[in-house]
Formats: C-alpha cells, structure tokens, sequence
C-alpha cells in the first residue's frame, strides 16, 4: 500500500500590523507545509503551540522567549518554534532546533532568502546529529537520553552506526543510542559511473517485482569504497533517502545466500550483506540489472 505523508501544520503567528508579512510567509510555506494565519488578538501563544506543528512567530526573539515561559516541557516534545522579524530579513530556531525548527529555517532561506540564524552546536558545526541520523533511517530514538553524548561525540569524530541482530541480551552505556524502525532497506551494489538514472531504473523494476513502493523505502545501503559514487548519491537523494556506507568489517559478517564478484574486492558481496546488515530479513536477494545489483531487506 502505497503511504501518503501529511505535511506538517503551521502556525504564522502574527501581529495585525504584519499581517502581509505573515501572509507572505503562508504562501512561501505552502509548498512542503500547511501554514494557516494566526492574527495575535490577546490570545496566548500557548494555545497556539498546542494546535500546530510547528510555529512561525513574527516579532522580536525577546517576545517570543518571554511569551514561551512556561510553556516548555522537554525538547522531545515542546513544539518547534521559529520567531521571524517583521522586516523578514532573519529567521531564528528557538525551541526544537533538532526536531523540525533548523529545517523550517533553511525553507525561509530558500523561499523567501531569509537569513537561518541557527545555533545548535552541530549545525553550526556542519556536523551530523543523533536526531538527524534516526530520522534520515526512518528509525525513532529509544533512549533519547544517549542524545547529549553522542552529539556532543558529533562535534569531534564519526560515530559509527552499528546494528545488533537477535536474540541477544545488548547492554549499552548513557552514550549509546538505540535506535529501531520500520521500513525497506535497498542494498545497492553499482559498476564505477554509474548513473542516477540506472539506479532508479534498476530500483523501480526490483521494487514492481516484489509488489512494493518507493514510498516504503527506509535508507539506501551500500560499501563505503563508493561513498564518492555520484550516481548513487543522486538517486538517492531525489528521493529523499540517506544512504547508509557500510565498511568491509560489517559487510563480511553478514550471512549471504548468494556468491559475489566483490570478492575480488575482499568484500563477501555489496548489495546482499548491505540490505542484510540494516534488516531483519531479505525480502528479495540480490539480482543484477544492467551495471546495477539490488537485495531488498526489511
């Protein structure tokens, strides 16, 4: 069954006498989010962070702060806001930089070349954080107090991604996050220069074969030897996926039902071990098309 994603709700909450300013906004929103005016009348911001999604607050940060007194709970579940200045010339995350606050920044960047004052320590550091890593793989966080160490571990190194299949009994650290989710895993192997275009055409074939869509993909996985691999990169990323790079170590521990050429490479296989790596199972093993070898895991 193919799944259809609600666009995140959003309050522009605006004075009266910013109302364009807010309705210029709205539109600039429309494309990836569902932005309704909210005129401020007396009613309390409270109230409106209850509603929505996400909030868009057009005046100044020191309102915006003041107004969220005491409304804040914990950073998983207080609603992202962004406080925008009436002359839309910058826009600021204040709460939820890492759930949903930073992106909507970066939209009023590129929609409207709204300045994207973000602060949050791996952002500011073009660095990966935990938050982003789960949402990328389509997993949620189960130990969200792990965050604050591995981001902190973000802002100095790599932190490798690893996955446990049971049963096992696993016991880990406060700064081990445990991630778990849903969803298809595409095991890419590729020839060198491969295009987008193979990929896709490759990917749309396996995925008509097992009655499944592209909408149920969770990640892309692949060896790291092709991390500079713009074909796979590409499609990947036109459709809105990470793709997982998965070193020799974790590809040769996976138990493959099928023989490789990647041996020539000391590798057990690609696209197998890759989907089984991330996976519980294989829905479909590794078929070849053209320069392209797809597994399906899931």
């Amino acid at each position: 069954m193919e799944v259809t994603l609600i666009p995140e709700s959003v309050a522009v909450f605006v004075f009266p006498r910013d109302q364009k300013a807010g309705q210029k906004i709205c539109e600039a929103l429309e494309d990836c989010y569902r932005p309704s005016l909210v005129l401020y009348d007396g009613n309390c911001l409270g109230n409106v962070l209850k509603s929505f999604d996400l909030v868009v607050a057009v005046m100044a940060v020191g309102i915006v702060v003041r107004s969220l007194c005491g409304h804040l709970e914990n950073k998983w579940e207080d609603t992202p806001v962004v406080a925008v200045d009436s002359a839309l010339h910058c826009a600021v995350p204040v709460v939820g930089g890492h759930h949903g606050a930073n992106d909507l920044a970066l939209f009023l960047n590129a929609k409207l070349g709204l300045y994207p004052a973000i602060t949050t320590a791996t952002d500011a550091s073009s660095r990966p954080n935990l938050e982003g890593v789960a949402s990328a793989l389509g997993t949620r966080i189960i130990n969200r107090e792990s965050s604050k160490k591995i981001n902190l571990a973000f802002l100095k190194e790599d932190v490798p991604i690893l996955r446990l299949k049971g049963p096992k009994i696993v016991i880990v650290d406060n700064d081990v996050a445990v991630l778990k989710g849903k969803g298809l895993v595409v095991g890419l192997g590729a020839r060198k220069g491969v295009s987008a275009q193979e990929v896709l055409e490759a990917l749309d074939s396996v995925l008509k074969s097992v009655g499944r869509k592209r909408d149920e993909i969770r990640v892309f996985a692949t060896a790291w030897l092709k991390k500079d691999e713009a074909g796979i990169n590409e499609a990947a990323k036109s459709l809105g996926k990470e793709v997982i790079y998965l070193s020799s170590e974790v590809l040769n521990a996976q138990r493959t039902t099928t023989p490789s050429r990647a041996s020539d490479l000391g590798l057990l296989g690609v696209a197998e071990p890759a989907a089984l790596a991330l996976s519980d199972r294989l829905v479909m093993p590794k078929r070849a098309y053209g320069r392209v070898t797809i597994a399906i895991g899931e």
